[in-house]
């Protein structure tokens, strides 16, 4: 066993052995030592797992994850100890609900395993909703919503029922929340090495370009505006999280942020991706996850994306959104 696996495990050892001693510890300190020990773990392996050949930090000292910057084993077993629910949002109306059978098979297989997981599927049509094995300490909540015309309306209508969802069901109920796109498909471990007080995940055509190549929405009319110049990365907006109160935050000013564009007759170039940039511009995230973990095609390859964790499948945008 390595030097810093010995350490760590000490570690966390030293902070379960408290737990289950006679020290009786209030929630306030197992939380302050449970941060100690992810501060400890993020600390270490910026030093003993780096990569020169891509960016690992921003500039506001927030990680970025990419293979080869954690330590699945060590970070599993801090993350054990908590009990965490992870709540995951997926969207699944008209003819994407063909993409349900996939996306739940394989996040069976890669997503937060061993860990507790409840999916929040939201469809027009729950009867198309695959019968899927879910593992122990993952459950699957259908919720119906109504049918939209447009494609566009799906993708900002999210932001108000992720939004309410929090509100009125998560607060008792999950620790975590990921906002995940359903056209998707899991090849690779997603795990809690992704979990934050707020994450964005960098689009996969753009990690590597310079910004003034990023489609931020340019028009000073609308809510979403990012000016030329500005900027620090481009998020996806297929994917994202955090915890409740952060992700709630997130929701709410975007909703209301596109509420107001609607009132003047105004659409941001990405509807509500553009609208989640403009908030992560001025909310910085306290994690980034690379574009291992939102790649746009399985036959896409890049030197420096040494896996594929999860992807966008290949489809017929013109077949499958309702206004093309």
């Amino acid at each position: 066993m390595r030097l810093r696996h010995i350490f760590l495990f000490f570690l966390l050892g030293m902070f379960v052995g408290l737990s289950l001693s006679g020290c009786h510890l209030n929630a306030k300190l197992k939380w302050l030592l449970s941060l100690i020990l992810r501060l400890v773990y993020w600390g270490f392996t910026s030093i003993w797992f780096s990569r020169t050949d891509v960016a690992s930090v921003t500039p506001w000292l927030a990680p970025i994850v990419w293979e080869g910057t954690f330590d699945s084993t060590v970070i599993d077993s801090i993350h054990k100890q908590q009990n965490i629910t992870i709540a995951t949002t997926v969207f699944a109306l008209g003819k994407y609900t063909r993409f349900l059978k996939d996306f739940l098979e394989s996040a069976e297989e890669h997503y937060f395993v061993g860990f507790h997981v409840h999916y929040y599927l939201f469809t027009d049509q729950p009867e198309e909703v695959p019968n899927v094995k879910l593992g122990e300490e993952h459950y699957l909540t259908v919720k119906k919503v109504p049918s939209m015309n447009r494609w566009q309306d799906i993708s900002m209508n999210r932001m108000k029922i992720l939004e309410k969802l929090i509100e009125n069901e998560l607060a008792s109920e999950a620790d975590y929340i990921f906002c995940l796109d359903v056209d998707t498909k899991f090849y690779g471990r997603w795990g809690v090495e992704s979990l934050g007080r707020l994450v964005g995940v960098i689009h996969p055509w753009f990690f590597d370009a310079p910004r003034f190549i990023f489609t931020y929405e340019r028009r000073p009319e609308s809510q979403a505006y990012i000016p030329a110049g500005e900027g620090d990365y481009y998020y996806t907006g297929a994917a994202f999280g955090g915890s409740l109160k952060d992700v709630h935050h997130l929701t709410k000013t975007c909703r209301e942020q596109i509420n107001i564009d609607i009132a003047n007759s105004i659409e941001a170039i990405w509807h509500e991706e553009s609208h989640l940039n403009k908030y992560f511009l001025h909310n910085k995230p306290s994690k980034l996850l690379s574009p291992e973990y939102l790649w746009r095609d399985i036959s896409m390859s890049s030197g420096r994306v040494k896996i594929i964790r999860f992807s966008h499948v290949s489809k017929n945008n013109a077949e499958v959104r309702p206004n093309l």
